[in-house]
């Protein structure tokens, strides 16, 4: 029988997965895609482990171009698996938790292209999906809890 901070913790998850399922940099507006919606499948990727993660950055959403802090941050893990997922934090991301997991299919090109890997970490497996989630943080505010605020605790460690 699962604990119910177990089970909590996959309610979480679950939550996050179809919220950071919609959209967030694929430009497809608010359509909801769920990849994940067996809680065999939350539950593995909570449990998941990272063995590699890179900080990212893009530009705001409706900027072309990024400078310093006006840009959003993120991580992107990789699993033993070799499947890749984006952990980013934002105003509105989620509905319990402003810290939300991607699908890293689902990121847009300004991920990609245009921004080199900030920074890239091999944690052998140390931390876990939910480790990153927990690290981001529930709340976001502006000066003092936002994305590059959660990528640094993320990235610690």
């Amino acid at each position: 029988m699962m604990s119910f901070k177990t089970a909590l913790g996959l309610l979480f998850l679950a939550v996050l997965a179809v919220v950071a399922e919609s959209s967030w940099g694929n430009g497809n507006g608010n359509s909801y895609n769920y990849d994940l919606s067996k809680m065999s499948d939350l539950r593995k990727l909570y449990n998941s482990k990272v063995f590699k993660a890179e900080r990212m950055t893009r530009p705001l959403e409706g900027m072309s171009f990024q400078a310093g802090i006006l840009s959003h941050s993120g991580v992107r893990v990789t699993l033993e698996d070799g499947t890749k997922w984006l952990v980013h934090k934002g105003d509105g991301y989620g509905i319990s938790s402003q810290t939300v997991v991607v699908a890293a299919r689902h990121m847009s090109s300004n991920w990609k292209a245009r921004n080199p890997i900030v920074e890239t970490k091999d944690f052998r497996g140390s931390k876990t999906v939910s480790d990153f989630v927990k690290a981001g943080g529930t709340n976001y505010k502006l000066l003092f809890d936002n994305c590059h605020n959660a990528a640094d605790r993320m990235m610690d460690g």
